[in-house]
């Protein structure tokens, strides 16, 4: 096998979530930030935590409207030619 074809492995790598949580896993980074774990994701709590979406759904029903608005061209069937003989 090639030598440094690999990544470096860190069995200690910490983990900081956004709530204060911290534990350590192995990884290929050093130290990792994420912003839910399992102490503070709602599935795990029970509680419901608004999280910043950045407006997915406004613009989902933006593109359903425009798509609705758009008059669809519709191709007309392909007749085969008939072969004179």
């Amino acid at each position: 096998m090639k030598d440094g074809l690999h990544p470096a492995y860190y069995e200690k790598t910490k983990v900081t979530c956004s709530c204060g949580e911290a534990f350590t896993v192995g990884s290929t980074k050093p130290e990792i930030s994420v912003e839910i774990c399992s102490k503070c994701h709602p599935f795990f709590t029970g509680q419901e935590k608004m999280l910043d979406v950045a407006g997915k759904v406004e613009k989902f029903k933006a593109r359903q409207a425009k798509a609705a608005s758009t008059v669809k061209i519709v191709k007309k069937a392909r007749v085969p030619k008939v072969e004179k003989e």
